[in-house]
């Protein structure tokens, strides 16, 4: 697959998880395990027996998993926790030996309560488990696309449409970002964790005026979300907006400096051209400023800003 056909591939997958509940993300879950642990076998249900709180399991490897897909994660809090619970001491009851367990919970890419992670691993130290984890959505999609070959993606997530109707596909990543971030309500209590990156001397470096650096600071106060977004999303959603944001630099650097090279990558990313957005990608070019994707790393020799 090429990235555009990859991309689509994932915005399929993504309608998956937000449309599978119940029964339908364990099937999910299994089409993918088939594929990438050959000794993978999934439990079902059989009779009044059930399948004795072990939805697939690796023999050779004491590996067993067990699925969780709530309509609402968020309302569904307390449900996990006893849920990870109950259904482990029942799992141990039945089935043995028990070296790496995996809660998988459909997430729908919201993340989990720290409750639930903190569960798992008391659950690792109490009963001396190789390993212990809760895998969500964003680790089915990285096996997904990171492990799996082109033809068993297609055969999980179906057959990709012909690519000529949606050229600007690759604005996907970028504004699904966007969209997520204006989305947030305002929330005061994250000031404790905001700290604006040291970037003066890469400011002066890149020959960037006060102005730019003043949107900088101020964008870095949305830092925290951005990272917390993609950290509850795969690999292949940073990467692609990694991607974007230093391709769009690739393209502009050899013609413009300074102010006008950050005004024409700021204009090049933002979908709709009003304020609102552009400091919603402001923000997104902050965090690859700072990583140094875009602009260029100052010299060893601080005082030196020429090139």
């Amino acid at each position: 697959m090429n990235n555009q056909e990859k991309l689509l591939a994932r915005l399929m997958f993504r309608n998956k998880i937000f449309t599978s509940n119940g029964q339908a993300f364990e099937d999910l879950f299994i089409s993918i395990m088939n594929y990438a642990e050959k000794g993978f076998k999934p439990i079902k249900p059989w009779g009044n027996i059930g399948d004795r709180k072990n939805d697939g399991y690796i023999k050779s490897t004491g590996t067993f998993y067990q699925v969780y897909a709530p309509e609402e994660i968020e309302k569904s809090y307390r449900n996990t926790v006893n849920k990870i619970c109950t259904d482990f001491k029942r799992l141990i009851e039945q089935w043995t030996p028990v070296k790496k367990f995996y809660f998988v919970i459909n997430d729908k890419y919201k993340g989990v309560n720290a409750d639930a992670e903190q569960i798992m691993q008391q659950i690792k130290k109490n009963y001396k488990l190789e390993d212990a984890e809760i895998l969500i959505a964003k680790d089915l999609e990285n096996i997904l696309f990171e492990e799996l070959e082109d033809d068993e993606i297609i055969s999980i997530i179906g057959i990709l449409p012909n690519l000529d109707y949606i050229k600007r596909i690759d604005y996907s990543i970028l504004n699904e970002v966007i969209d997520h971030i204006m989305s947030l309500p305002l929330d005061i209590s994250m000031d404790d964790k905001i700290t604006v990156p040291d970037w003066e001397e890469k400011i002066k470096y890149n020959n960037l005026s006060e102005g730019v650096k003043k949107y900088l600071d101020s964008a870095s106060i949305q830092l925290v979300s951005l990272d917390e977004y993609l950290s509850n999303n795969s690999i292949f959603l940073s990467n692609s907006l990694k991607e974007k944001l230093s391709d769009t630099y690739e393209t502009f650097k050899g013609k413009e400096a300074g102010d006008s090279l950050f005004l024409s990558i700021l204009n090049t990313l933002t979908p709709i051209q009003q304020y609102a957005y552009q400091c919603v990608v402001i923000v997104i070019m902050a965090k690859y400023f700072e990583t140094c994707d875009i602009f260029e790393e100052p010299k060893e020799d601080k005082n030196d800003y020429t090139k």
